[in-house]
């Protein structure tokens, strides 16, 4: 690879002011790290933990290319990351994580995402903790009996954060088998935006 591309990118993410010019940086710096992860890296960490949301979503999107070419080396430095205490650098770990199409493998192997996920299932923060149920919720559409175990799982713990994961992650199962989400939440009612799911809508077994 042209180091001539990375000498584009770099510069054009420190002098750019606006985040759409930052982003396009981020592109180029993506595409070079197929080949040279390494020197891209520092970009990708100071963009999720940038105060612009917008920075921060393309900084996850741009990842997931370097996830699909350096698995295993992107794995090691994402756990790093959930050991950050910046709770914007944690969500960008969940994020990058999402099953959205450039990360389908996951459903052929979810422990590659979970390993790291399980770093964040007593997530202190909102906005990061949102994140992870979010993924959880939608790995369930492909892989329901596996997030069913998380959500046992997460609820046996105890921890009040877990619980609030596992909670969020049933906003799919709750739609085909709800007597069985609400049994895992202990529950008599589960609530998503304006749906409430009522145990006592449902015929007795």
């Amino acid at each position: 690879m042209n180091a001539k591309v990375y000498e584009i990118g770099a510069t054009l993410f420190e002098k750019s002011d606006d985040f759409q010019s930052k982003d396009v940086a981020l592109g180029i710096l993506s595409f070079y790290g197929t080949n040279d992860y390494e020197k891209v890296l520092p970009f990708f960490e100071a963009s999720a933990s940038s105060a612009d949301w917008n920075m921060r979503e393309f900084a996850q999107m741009f990842f997931r290319k370097l996830i699909q070419k350096w698995p295993d080396e992107m794995r090691e430095f994402l756990l790093k990351l959930t050991r950050s205490k910046d709770p914007n650098i944690r969500r960008f770990v969940s994020e990058t994580l999402r099953p959205v199409k450039e990360n389908s493998w996951f459903y052929k192997s979810p422990n590659y995402s979970l390993s790291i996920l399980r770093n964040l299932f007593r997530e202190s923060s909102e906005y990061p903790r949102t994140s992870v149920g979010n993924n959880l919720s939608d790995l369930a559409r492909h892989l329901p009996e596996l997030v069913f175990g998380l959500v046992e799982e997460l609820v046996a713990g105890g921890d009040r954060n877990s619980y609030w994961i596992a909670y969020r992650a049933c906003r799919n199962l709750v739609k085909k088998e709800p007597i069985r989400v609400m049994n895992l939440l202990h529950v008599d009612e589960y609530q998503y935006k304006k749906r409430v799911y009522k145990r006592s809508e449902y015929p007795r077994d």
